[in-house]
C-alpha cells in the first residue's frame, strides 16, 4: 500500500489542531497506560495499521506487558485488566462503532461506576481524538514504519 497524501505537509494547521486534541490527555487524572490501551484497542476496531503499530511501541516503552497487549482484542476473555481498564476498554469500543447501538446506558453506568463525570468526559475526548488521528491515517494509507 502506498501513502496517498502526505497530510503532514499537506493540512500542517489541521495536524496541529487535533494534535492539540492529543495534548489535552496531559490534563486528565489518566495513567498513560490506559491511554495506550484505549488508543490500540480504537486502533484494532477501525483496522488502522499505523496507529497500532505507533501505540503499542509507546505501551511497551512505559511499561506495559506484552501479554496484556497481545491480549487486548479479547480483554473479556481474561483477568488482565482493572475494572476501570474494561469499563475504558468496553466505553472505547461503543464510541469506535457509534453508530451500531450508540453508547448502551449499560456501558456508561460501567463507566460512571469507575469515572466521575469530569473523567467520564476527558475519556470521551481520548476515544475521539485517536478516531480522528485512525480515520485521517486510513483515508491516506499512512503505513507503519
Amino acid at each position: 500500500m502506498e501513502q496517498r497524501i502526505n497530510y503532514m505537509e499537506v493540512a500542517p494547521d489541521l495536524v496541529k489542531l487535533i494534535g492539540q486534541l492529543e495534548m489535552y490527555k496531559k490534563q486528565t487524572e489518566f495513567d498513560e497506560k490506559l491511554i495506550e490501551l484505549v488508543k490500540i484497542r480504537a486502533s484494532q476496531l477501525n483496522n488502522c495499521a499505523y496507529c497500532i503499530n505507533m501505540h503499542t511501541k509507546d505501551a511497551r516503552a512505559l511499561g506495559e506487558t506484552e501479554q496484556r497487549i497481545y491480549c487486548l482484542s479479547a480483554w473479556r476473555e481474561t483477568d488482565f485488566y482493572t475494572e476501570s481498564e474494561k469499563a475504558a476498554l468496553e466505553l472505547t469500543e461503543a464510541i469506535t462503532k457509534i453508530s451500531e447501538q450508540g453508547v448502551p446506558d449499560k456501558v456508561y453506568q460501567k463507566a460512571c461506576k469507575q469515572f466521575d463525570e469530569k473523567q467520564y468526559i476527558d475519556l470521551v475526548g481520548l476515544i475521539i481524538t485517536i478516531n480522528c488521528w485512525n480515520r485521517l491515517s486510513i483515508a491516506n494509507h499512512n503505513v507503519p514504519e
